[in-house]
């Protein structure tokens, strides 16, 4: 079969099984939605993230007009803020950048100074979905602030501005309360999503020049695995290039992440069986599968369009499949069930986002907050299946750290499917880091997570955390960032080498 006639193959038997919503004789479970892709969005979307709704922003006023490019930024200050530094001895901000590439979108941020110093590097996070709002870190995972039943905030103590210069970002176009009213300014692949954070930190720079001489860090989960790679990229070749302001990059994590799907698809099955999620005969059958999933991989490339749309088709029968039989098994961390349609109950933060008083301090207009854009799913359907891992490997070697962590209870971006992507990548260190020995991460003494790292490469698997480890893990995900930072991982692994080799 040639590669042109089993993509056509692929379409036309994904089509009719999504269809008809059967299973085949194998017993592999297809899921349902004859109206693709509009229908399977909606549920689809929980696959990475929460809440599909939509914002409607077109009676907002949210920010003022301005030139494409600039940025519109007002310090913000909470009341009702509980314990520790006072708010307003910190510089806490949120802005709308206006996207020059674009017919009129506007990219919504927040900005934490460092609660311990303003030279501290610089850390911008991405949350993934595609198309969530990184407010959901902000007030959930490693923010600044965490809110109580009662509207109220209270400093995190485990909060990453502890160490770091904090950004959180509301992109693509459309995701939390950044928004456009143009359908064109969609992004639709990595390219466009990269180039819009690319201009937004050069304007940010531009306009907070103090922080141009420090560390820049990239991080984020779940769908960041694909923005990560490809907006560090966009800012090593900008600084090649001599574009602008040179951002001084040291490094990006990558959290619970989907970066090279071929790999991290086929570790599905192996996963849930390690789990007891499926039995050894749901495993060979859904295995089945595999083999077209990893043909309309390759078809897909870096920069497919209806091939990359007919793998998202395929390969997503896998890990319907698992859940078919898994039931109410919250797939973010296998050891709970999902609590309601969202598996988390998020409410909260909706609620506090969209009271009038926190709009108008946040200068957002009438923009509805919502978590998750079912649009901005739908619009980076075809961008799922790429492989975002190709362009690691010069980063590297130019000595720029990657950081890939993971939750041990997460099926959805699992541990098992991460380790493998960074263990096959190849690179100059690749063979020393395969080899290299794992050892335990240490936080007050107990194993919190099992580390291996050799010169600019590290992986940790996280203990007792599923899909979202800053949220079940905080202090351990603060020690992790500050010690990676620092370059300890590194010099760590150094000096237990030297200690195994001279006891042998």
């Amino acid at each position: 079969m040639t590669k042109l006639s089993f993509f056509l193959f692929a379409v036309v038997i994904a089509a009719a099984f999504f269809a008809a919503g059967e299973s085949s004789d194998d017993g592999i479970i297809l899921p349902a939605g004859a109206g693709f892709p509009a229908s399977t969005a909606e549920r689809l979307i929980r696959s990475l993230n929460l809440l599909p709704r939509d914002p409607s922003p077109e009676s907002s006023a949210a920010a003022s007009d301005s030139r494409p490019g600039s940025i519109v930024e007002r310090p913000i200050s909470f009341s009702g803020l509980s314990g520790g530094v006072s708010v307003d001895d910190l510089g806490h901000r949120a802005g709308y950048y206006r996207l020059p590439h674009t017919h009129d979108a506007r990219m919504f941020y927040f900005f934490f100074e460092s609660r311990h110093s303003k030279k501290d590097p610089v850390v911008i996070w991405l949350t993934g979905g595609p198309g969530c709002s990184s407010e959901l870190a902000v007030f959930y995972e490693n923010g600044p602030f965490t809110i109580a039943d009662n509207m109220s905030l209270s400093w995190n103590e485990f909060g990453w501005d502890k160490s770091s210069n904090l950004i959180y970002v509301d992109q693509p176009t459309r995701t939390g309360f950044s928004y456009s009213l143009d359908d064109h300014d969609i992004r639709h692949d990595e390219k466009g999503v990269s180039n819009d954070l690319y201009d937004f930190l050069q304007a940010f720079f531009s306009h907070h020049p103090e922080y141009v001489n420090n560390d820049f860090y990239i991080t984020g989960e779940s769908y960041a695995g694909h923005y990560i790679p490809a907006f560090a990229s966009r800012v090593h070749r900008g600084n090649k290039a001599k574009e602008g302001i040179h951002i001084n990059l040291k490094g990006l994590a990558i959290g619970n992440g989907l970066t090279d799907p071929a790999i991290q698809y086929k570790a599905y099955s192996d996963y849930a069986l390690e789990m007891g999620i499926i039995t050894q005969s749901d495993y060979k059958r859904i295995n089945k599968i595999y083999p077209a999933c990893e043909m309309a991989i390759k078809l897909c490339g870096t920069s497919g369009t209806m091939a990359c749309m007919a793998s998202y088709l395929v390969c997503n029968t896998i890990f319907n499949s698992i859940m078919k039989i898994a039931g109410n098994t919250n797939y973010y961390d296998v050891r709970k069930e999902c609590d309601g349609s969202l598996c988390y109950d998020f409410s909260n933060m909706e609620k506090f986002l969209n009271q009038k008083v926190v709009r108008q301090t946040l200068g957002v207009g009438d923009i509805e907050f919502i978590s998750c854009s079912p649009r901005v799913y739908e619009a980076m359907l075809t961008d799922w299946m790429r492989n975002l891992e190709v362009g690691i490997p010069a980063l590297l070697e130019d000595g720029v750290k990657l950081l890939v962590y993971a939750g041990e209870y997460d099926l959805i971006c699992n541990w098992l499917g991460n380790s493998r992507w960074v263990h096959a990548m190849e690179w100059s260190g690749q063979q020393a880091f395969v080899s290299s020995s794992e050892k335990p991460f240490l936080v007050d003494g107990s194993e919190a997570g099992v580390l291996k790292s050799r010169g600019p490469l590290t992986f940790l698997k996280v203990h007792d955390a599923g899909h979202m480890v800053p949220m079940d893990q905080p202090k351990v995900s603060l020690e992790m960032l500050t010690r990676w930072m620092k370059g300890e991982f590194a010099e760590s692994f150094s000096h237990y080498d030297t200690a195994l080799a001279a006891d042998m």
